[in-house]
């Protein structure tokens, strides 16, 4: 069996990491089911983070940063994904605070033309003990510096 490397689309701001859709993940018409478009794009930030030293791994978290829970999740359908394969996932911060973060995504074709989906993800860094929100560590600042949409110029 050969596979076909595809580059990511280039972009702007944030990180396209593609992603592969499997059998499994499609509904009964062949069509990527609603459901799995939340595990995709987790699929997608992880092995960003990841390479970056923020990741969990062997049952325990390279950093504290890892202990975080999803606060909202959005997403609007445009074009369904048929079939397996892989899938170009698009992500960038929109905002990184104190303890929360605001993600952007768009799913589109692995050469970047088509928009399957496009929503955003909110999340909130937990203390492990007290289920709290607390402040996220230099580290995660740092990566999530790559990731920043650049601020809109005034018209």
């Amino acid at each position: 069996m050969t596979h076909t490397v595809i580059d990511p689309p280039a972009v702007e701001f944030g990180h396209v990491e593609h992603v592969t859709v499997h059998f499994d993940d499609l509904d009964a018409l062949g069509i990527l089911h609603n459901a799995r478009y939340a595990v995709l794009l987790e699929r997608a930030l992880s092995p960003y983070w990841a390479a970056r030293g923020i990741s969990f791994r062997g049952g325990s978290a390279s950093a504290p940063d890892v202990f975080h829970a999803v606060r909202e999740f959005t997403i609007t359908f445009r074009a369904p994904i048929t079939g397996t394969g892989p899938v170009a996932v698009h992500f960038w911060l929109d905002h990184f605070g104190t303890s929360s973060a605001e993600y952007g995504y768009q799913f589109r074709s692995p050469d970047g033309r088509t928009v399957h989906a496009e929503g955003r993800r909110a999340i909130v860094r937990l203390d492990p003990a007290t289920l709290r929100p607390t402040r996220w560590t230099d580290a995660a600042r740092a990566v999530a510096a790559t990731l920043l949409r650049p601020a809109a110029t005034p018209a």
